[in-house]
């Protein structure tokens, strides 16, 4: 296990400013999206979207110092004809957990004092023929240091084809790593993207990993970086498919019901939301995941 010092401020900089770069290529394949649509949905013939982004900070008197006790980002959101509501944040912030919080991430029962930065990716297509999709990777560092992350898909009608090139994507990035990621960090997911409450998984699944500190940094790090890529690669893929499709009011409803899901999981189970709250994130880039409609039968 590598120790902290593998996580001091040269890595940090180095993290975050990969983030941003990731962020920077999401926004452009999926603006390509909006540039590309000609279908016959009822949603072709407005304009395409593009992302606007919003920058924010946990203390405006504070400066961008990483080793600061400060922090912030940039929301960017795009709102268009094939994207409804697409969201691309990167974060990094500083601070102390809360007393309640603190015993609950590794590294912070004795010292409260975090690092944390990422991008985190929420797409809820116009279309419900389009699926809809999250992604995010992230750096933290307490006594401890690690990476998480991962990607998945939640189609309201899943498509065999999008479902085996989704996971066969992230097989190849995590085989190039260690051949036992993919089996791991995909039951992994369907463990957690899981709503006890209605005894069904929220999609159709992908990777979810978090804690990892293989005790080499930069390996690690590769690997990460190749989750963001591989998402880059695989969902504007799939979303150019279906994007074109017509859709009927049955199918729509059908989406505002699966979107209800989304916002359950999200609001109820997810510990990246409570993160963020916690830690004195941006209440609007944390709740960035909800949909712009859902409704419940």
């Amino acid at each position: 296990m590598s120790t902290n010092t593998d996580y001091g401020d040269g890595h940090k900089k180095q993290a975050s400013a990969w983030f941003d770069t990731l962020r920077d290529d999401l926004c452009a394949a999926l603006e390509a999206c909006e540039d590309g649509v000609h279908g016959p949905n009822p949603t072709s013939a407005g304009d395409a979207g593009r992302f606007e982004r919003t920058a924010w900070r946990r203390d405006e008197d504070g400066d961008d110092d990483l080793g600061g006790n400060h922090g912030g980002g940039v929301m960017s959101v795009l709102r268009g004809r094939v994207f409804e509501k697409a969201g691309v944040n990167v974060s990094t912030v500083m601070g102390e957990f809360s007393e309640e919080f603190r015993d609950r991430i590794p590294g912070a029962k004795d010292d409260p004092r975090f690092w944390a930065s990422g991008v985190s990716v929420v797409i809820h297509p116009c279309s419900p023929l389009v699926p809809i999709a999250h992604m995010n990777t992230r750096m933290i560092v307490t006594t401890q240091g690690w990476f998480g992350g991962g990607g998945d898909l939640t189609p309201v009608f899943p498509v065999e084809e999008d479902t085996a090139n989704f996971h066969q994507a992230y097989k190849g990035a995590c085989d190039k790593y260690d051949e036992g990621y993919h089996p791991k960090f995909q039951q992994w997911c369907d463990d957690y993207f899981y709503l006890p409450h209605r005894g069904e998984t929220r999609g159709v699944g992908g990777i979810f990993y978090d804690n990892l500190n293989s005790g080499d940094w930069d390996t690690d790090f590769a690997f990460t970086q190749d989750v963001g890529r591989t998402f880059l690669q695989a969902y504007p893929t799939i979303a150019r498919r279906h994007m074109d499709k017509d859709w009927t009011d049955a199918q729509r409803h059908a989406q505002l019901v699966k979107r209800g899901r989304y916002v359950e999981f999200n609001l109820l189970y997810d510990r990246g939301t409570t993160f963020g709250l916690k830690t004195g994130g941006n209440t609007e880039a944390i709740l960035m995941s909800m949909p712009p409609e859902a409704r419940w039968p």
